[in-house]
C-alpha cells in the first residue's frame, strides 16, 4: 500500500505524494514486465488530463495485453485506485486512465506510427527517459 506522508491522517496521502507514488509504482511496474523504450512525459501544469503520461512498448499484442492486464491489476492492489482500460481486446494500442497518470502501451509499429512522444512533447523539454 502507499504510505502517508508525515502530518497527514493515516491512510490519507497528500494529493502530490500519491500522485508520484503512482507513477513510481507504474514505472517499477513496467520494468519488471519487461515493457521496452518506458518514456515519462510530464505534463503537470501543461495539461489538465493528468500530471503525467507514461508511454511504452510491448513486442507483440500478447505481451502488450499481459502487460495492460497486470499493471490495472498492481494499480488497483497497490494504489487502490480503478483503471479505466481501453483497446485491450486488440492489444495493438492500449490506454490505462489511471487518473493522475495515464500509460500508453503499443506494438513498436503501431508505437512508431502514432508517434505520441513527439505529438505530446512542449518544446521546452523532450520525454524522460524512465530509468530501467
Amino acid at each position: 500500500m502507499i504510505a502517508a506522508s508525515k502530518g497527514t491522517a493515516p491512510g490519507a496521502a497528500p494529493a502530490h505524494d500519491s500522485v508520484e507514488a503512482l507513477h513510481a509504482l507504474i514505472l517499477h511496474q513496467l520494468d519488471e514486465d519487461q515493457a521496452q523504450e518506458t518514456i515519462s512525459i510530464p505534463l503537470a501544469g501543461k495539461s489538465s488530463i493528468a500530471d503525467h503520461m507514461v508511454i511504452a512498448s510491448g513486442r507483440s499484442t500478447r505481451h502488450v495485453s499481459a502487460i495492460a492486464d497486470k499493471l490495472a491489476q498492481r494499480i488497483k492492489q497497490e494504489a487502490g485506485r480503478s483503471v479505466r482500460v481501453e483497446g485491450l481486446p486488440n492489444a495493438d494500442w492500449v490506454l490505462l486512465d489511471a487518473g493522475d497518470v495515464i500509460v500508453h502501451l503499443f506494438r513498436p509499429e503501431v508505437r512508431s506510427f502514432y508517434n505520441l512522444e513527439r505529438m505530446w512533447s512542449f518544446g521546452d523539454a523532450p520525454p524522460v527517459a524512465a530509468a530501467n
